[in-house]
């Protein structure tokens, strides 16, 4: 959330909004938080995000990249497309069934932890493709964390869809990823 703070610069008074930081103490000089809290702050700020685009779902996240939605005010600025360097694996579009082991493999080749966002109706349940051909939803596949309703969804569901993401990275415990419980969810997708 951001609070209104009033500051003084050259004589003049103005208030400017300012963005939390991580809960803490706060001293004369000095700042004290958890480990866990710094990295989720630094994690939330700085998603590389991987677009997996395959039909006009593609088309609203290009128009969220561009100047007027500008994507990149919210850490997002450096669009990858190598797995091996991105964090969060942002599906967008229909899903066709021989597509399916191609996109299990990108997501098995991003580095954790990494985050899926499923966008349209398309990727988060075959939308109205509901034929032998098309995979109804790719959390048949790959957990998802997010998904974006909509067909296509617009720019501004796109932008509410990363700050969701933004949201579970941010309050990520730094083991969740070693736990039983997360090991079983990547167990139940055939993920070792």
């Amino acid at each position: 959330m951001a609070r209104p703070v009033q500051y003084n610069i050259y004589g003049q008074t103005d208030v400017k909004l300012v963005k939390e930081g991580p809960e803490g103490y706060m001293g004369e000089g000095f700042f004290g938080t958890s480990l866990d809290k710094v990295v989720g702050l630094a994690r939330k700020n700085s998603i590389w995000p991987l677009p997996f685009a395959t039909s006009c779902c593609g088309i609203e996240f290009m128009a969220t990249m561009g100047s007027h939605y500008d994507l990149a005010r919210f850490g997002s600025e450096r669009v990858g497309f190598s797995p091996r360097q991105c964090d969060l694996l942002m599906v967008m579009g229909t899903i066709a069934k021989k597509m399916a082991p191609v996109v299990k493999q990108v997501y098995l080749q991003m580095a954790e932890p990494r985050w899926v966002l499923a966008m349209g109706a398309c990727a988060s349940s075959g939308g109205i493709f509901d034929t032998y051909s098309v995979l109804q939803g790719i959390d048949q596949i790959i957990p998802v964390d997010v998904y974006i309703p909509g067909c296509p969804p617009r720019p501004e569901a796109v932008i509410d869809g990363i700050m969701k993401i933004q949201d579970l990275i941010g309050k990520e415990s730094l083991r969740r990823r070693n736990s039983d419980k997360y090991k079983q969810l990547m167990e139940s997708y055939g993920i070792q």
